[in-house]
């Protein structure tokens, strides 16, 4: 009942600052400009707070703009399919699913549990050097895979490790999600931010890896340092492995090394295709959807299991998610953003670049990155055009509000537990296990975690993108 009555409060707010910055900023706000923002912001809230299912949310959002859009005449009902069609990032939506299918394959292998039981035998006990072992595996794979997934699968494993161990896990579900939205950051197909950005403004894999990779790496180490700080104590603790870890045969723990091979060379090649994307024009969803398809011919997977493994519900969040921006979009509310946007940073290039990372940092982690992200991108697309800023950063290949948004959006979610995708999934895999990780200890951890990465972060991003004017 209180999230419901703090949500009706924020969105009345919401209603109130609209009214006030059309104001101040002289901007003529149109009833279904206003009625729009409202729907936004409410989809926002109820995703923030988890008062309804958020694939059941955006889908709802999106017919209720849609049929507003009919009535206003702002989308002609004989166009609404086609209007529909054109304003879902169908890109995005393939390569995740195809990703989706070769990490659902390659979880029927064992290979997580086995680095599981690796890493555990590899710390001798240390609490310490398991969380470096775990947290460095983990934010390595989501640069290659979509760190929702890694999470999917990785937490599972460590919740079992230690409760064999008998030692709370919260700490280490703690350090991987953290680490992981780091490690996604670095790459176009690690966060589905990312993916976002990448699709808008066809950046290809090479490109999002050179600008992303110098400010993430700096940052995961700061990441890994305040990790050992924050939770100096609980990593004191040498515990005693030489029971049940010694006595599992590690090779048991793969149940298929034929599939596990496939799944390998597979993965690798779809990999090899992302780093030559920008060379062969291929865009990426076609990769992963053909690697995916490649992969349940060799193997004869069993495809209604495989496709049961598929987070279909994910998917059609992003399908109503696009639907929802794309309106919009339409109706002029971007650009009514983007103006507030200018208004407030006079349209001064840097000004911008850092107004864009910090805006994005905080937003995020108070709302999913997901849809924040989704919603900035028409948002960035306009900021773009400005005189200032494309006279400063127009000889670069690439605008650098993308890498702005990115390192925000990505890095802004640790923030709190509803600011990522990641930590969602963490929370709720948790719970299932015993296991509360609940808003406040979060925020305790996340929110001063988020705000020194960022800052590091923004610093080497500043200084990469200021090296290539």
């Amino acid at each position: 009942m209180e999230k419901h009555i703090l949500s009706i409060l924020i969105v009345t707010l919401f209603g109130i600052t609209i009214y006030m910055v059309s104001h101040f900023f002289e901007i003529n706000i149109s009833p279904f400009i206003l009625f729009s923002s409202i729907v936004m912001v409410s989809i926002y809230v109820i995703l923030s707070f988890e008062i309804i299912h958020r694939t059941s949310i955006a889908i709802f959002g999106a017919l209720i703009l849609v049929i507003a859009s009919l009535l206003t005449g702002t989308i002609h009902s004989e166009e609404t399919l086609h209007f529909v069609i054109d304003v879902i990032d169908f890109n995005t939506i393939g390569l995740l699913l195809g990703m989706m299918i070769i990490v659902a394959i390659l979880g029927e292998t064992g290979i997580f549990n086995w680095v599981g039981v690796k890493a555990i035998r590899l710390s001798r006990g240390n609490l310490w050097k398991l969380m470096i072992i775990l947290c460095v595996f983990t934010a390595v794979t989501s640069m290659f895979v979509d760190n929702v997934t890694i999470i999917l699968l990785m937490v599972p494993v460590t919740l079992s490790i230690f409760q064999s161990l008998k030692i709370s896990p919260i700490p280490f579900i703690l350090g991987q999600t953290l680490t992981s939205n780091i490690g996604g950051a670095a790459t176009l197909i690690g966060d589905p931010p990312n993916i976002i950005i990448g699709s808008a403004a066809n950046i290809d894999f090479n490109s999002f890896f050179i600008h992303m990779a110098p400010p993430i790496f700096v940052t995961f180490l700061l990441g890994i340092v305040l990790l050992k700080i924050i939770f100096r104590k609980e990593l004191k603790t040498i515990v005693n492995i030489s029971g049940k870890f010694k006595a599992i045969d590690e090779k048991s723990l793969i149940k298929d090394k034929s599939l596990l091979k496939s799944c390998l060379i597979i993965l690798a090649g779809v990999i090899f295709f992302f780093v030559i994307q920008g060379s062969i024009g291929i865009e990426v969803s076609i990769i992963a959807l053909g690697g995916a398809a490649i992969l349940l011919i060799i193997t004869r997977a069993h495809v209604e299991k495989v496709l049961q493994e598929v987070d279909w519900a994910t998917l059609i969040f992003f399908t109503g998610l696009f639907v929802v921006v794309g309106i919009l979009e339409e109706v002029g509310l971007i650009s009514l953003l983007a103006k507030v946007v200018l208004g407030i940073t006079g349209g001064e290039p840097w000004i911008t670049f850092h107004a864009v990372i910090w805006m994005s940092a905080i937003a995020s982690a108070f709302i999913d990155n997901i849809p924040f992200t989704a919603t900035m991108v028409p948002i960035i697309e306009t900021l773009n055009l400005n005189a200032n800023i494309s006279s400063t950063f127009g000889n670069l290949n690439t605008s650098p509000l993308w890498w702005a948004l990115a390192l925000g959006a990505d890095l802004g979610g640790n923030g709190t537990l509803i600011g990522s995708s990641a930590g969602v999934v963490a929370a709720g895999i948790s719970i299932k296990y015993g296991h509360k990780i609940s808003f406040i200890r979060w925020f305790k951890i996340g929110f001063p975690f988020m705000i020194l990465t960022v800052a590091l972060g923004t610093v080497i991003l500043t200084l990469t993108t200021w090296l290539s004017l």
